[in-house]
């Protein structure tokens, strides 16, 4: 990817596989591409996005420190304000780096987590990540290992990639391909370790979704399949379990989509590239103790998405922001290729999953009808109306 085009006018809100998460009703967002004059760009490394939730007001914050390089295909994941960014692939090829961020500090500061005990991961990109008691809980993805790596690697784990030999400047022979692997970084002593997991592990995959329950890490997709399949690792017991769902009322198929916890037994699952070449629009919720899909009204099914992230908002509300509404893929006999798209997104989708409690009722009344409000307040002291006007303004824009 191109990271030199950086003062195109093009909105710097506009991005694809960035990462993103909620705290305290602000949505920060971070990293990512976008395309410009037919190019895929990397955002910058050193800003951070904030938008808060209530008002509907973007703010733009300067990162110093460590900063990371230029990256696609990173895993981002958060424990409270603090980032943790893992892998990806950078113009020196695959990483295994990770940096973390306090954003709750005045000055925003990047540090390269180093001087870490245990054996670091594999360089890799399109992975995930649980957060499970102060720890980040990686699965999958696609990178490379040297030779004696893959020869103390079981077969069940790594998938090898034809056409995938290279060798890098020190003339070591590294292969490419998916694996399947559970790496636990320990973020209170900075630990590497991998644990014997048993039972019906997924194949080898990368950009699927995962999601965690309790004690329980759900992943689905990232595999050429007609239905979507749902695999469930105990984080105590480190367990596989392959949940059956009837290929009858199972969604198609499909990568690079999200998977959000609403319940303490239910996901919701949105969007995502099909196995039939279509990014998709659809919504679906999971039910982890029936094993059940079920298809949910979407008031956005305009608006296909992949690439894009869903965090969990207030009242059990999904926010979905950013991706690509139009991926387009070329396919022959050699290699897969994602050709730059110009189709994306900046909005923000709020799904609601759960009934609202009478005040939040009153919110949404108050934003479908702030014209007429803002006429019966005018009688009210002058300070009580800048207070209600204030908190109707966001309702008031997005009506």
């Amino acid at each position: 990817m191109d990271a030199a085009q950086r003062d195109a006018p093009v909105s710097p809100l506009e991005r694809s596989s960035h990462t993103a998460f909620i705290h305290n009703n602000t949505l920060y967002v971070w990293g990512g591409y976008q395309v410009v004059a037919g190019q895929d760009v990397v955002l910058p490394s050193d800003e951070i996005w904030l938008c808060d939730l209530d008002s509907g007001m973007w703010e733009r914050r300067e990162m110093t420190g460590d900063i990371p390089p230029d990256l696609s295909g990173f895993c981002g994941a958060n424990i409270n304000t603090k980032l943790y960014i893992f892998g990806g692939y950078e113009t020196a090829g695959y990483s295994s780096q990770m940096f973390s961020v306090d954003l709750s500090e005045p000055c925003c500061s990047w540090k390269r987590v180093t001087d870490t005990k245990g054996t670091t991961p594999s360089p890799r990109n399109k992975h995930s990540c649980w957060v499970h008691r102060g720890r980040l809980i990686y699965f999958g993805g696609y990178g490379c290992k040297t030779l004696r790596e893959l020869r103390n690697t079981s077969s069940s784990n790594f998938t090898l990639e034809e056409m995938s030999w290279s060798r890098a400047v020190n003339e070591v022979t590294l292969c490419k391909g998916w694996n399947s692997e559970v790496n636990v970084f320990d973020t209170l002593t900075a630990t590497w370790s991998m644990p014997e997991t048993q039972g019906s592990a997924p194949s080898p995959r990368g950009c699927h979704a995962s999601a965690l329950l309790g004690n329980k890490g759900y992943i689905s997709g990232g595999v050429e399949a007609a239905e979507l399949d749902m695999f469930c690792l105990d984080l105590d017991t480190w367990t596989w379990t392959k949940l059956d769902i009837s290929s009858a009322f199972a969604p198609l198929g499909r990568s690079w989509h999200t998977m959000t916890p609403t319940s303490d037994h239910t996901l919701f699952m949105y969007g995502g590239f099909g196995t039939n070449g279509d990014t998709l629009n659809d919504a679906w919720q999971f039910n982890t103790q029936t094993r059940e899909w079920t298809k949910m009204i979407n008031p956005h099914k305009d608006k296909p998405r992949v690439f894009h992230t869903a965090c969990l908002g207030r009242d059990s509300d999904v926010v979905v922001f950013g991706g690509s509404r139009n991926l387009r893929i070329v396919m022959d006999s050699m290699v897969i290729l994602r050709l730059p798209s110009p189709h994306h997104c900046r909005d923000v989708l709020i799904f609601q999953t759960q009934p609202y409690s009478l005040s939040r009722l009153c919110e949404d009344v108050i934003g479908q009808n702030s014209e007429l409000l803002r006429l019966q307040l005018s009688w009210l002291p002058s300070k009580l109306q800048r207070t209600l006007e204030k908190r109707m303004s966001f309702f008031s824009a997005s009506s």
